[in-house]
């Protein structure tokens, strides 16, 4: 988690090269610390390791649902299930199938081609909100 003296870090996941470049470049232009991973990341400890603020996540990585599965994974840790998780993606049907599922994590959800602005208010709605859990002690319950 970011302290008072570090800015919020983001781990972008996109295997799209040129959508990694806009959102580091944006993200970065906003004052964020920024990772990038051009592959769905399997292993959770490579998160943990990277210890990000928010994850902006495409649901499609190398046209597979890596997205999703990595999506459930992280929900299901406990370590990593408060996480707030942004879903990045033009799959418009897909998520209209989970839509449940994702309110229920309670991941929110920026669809491809987005508005920069749109995205940008996501970003600093899930990070307003994960700092206020912290400070209240709600992102500690089990969801």
């Amino acid at each position: 988690m970011a302290t008072s003296a570090q800015p919020p870090h983001i781990l972008v996941i996109n295997d799209a090269q040129e959508i990694l470049d806009l959102l580091r470049d944006l993200l970065e232009e906003e004052g964020y610390r920024v990772s990038l991973h051009s592959s769905a990341v399997h292993d959770l400890a490579t998160i943990k390791a990277l210890a990000p603020d928010l994850i902006i996540l495409d649901h499609l990585i190398g046209q597979e649902a890596h997205g999703w599965t990595l999506l459930q994974k992280l929900k299901l840790d406990r370590e990593t299930a408060a996480l707030p998780v942004i879903l990045c993606t033009a799959a418009l049907g897909t998520v209209r199938e989970i839509e449940g599922h994702l309110r229920q994590m309670e991941v929110r959800v920026v669809l491809k081609p987005f508005d920069i602005d749109v995205l940008l208010e996501a970003v600093a709605q899930a990070l307003t909100r994960t700092a206020g859990d912290a400070a209240t002690g709600e992102g500690e319950q089990t969801r």
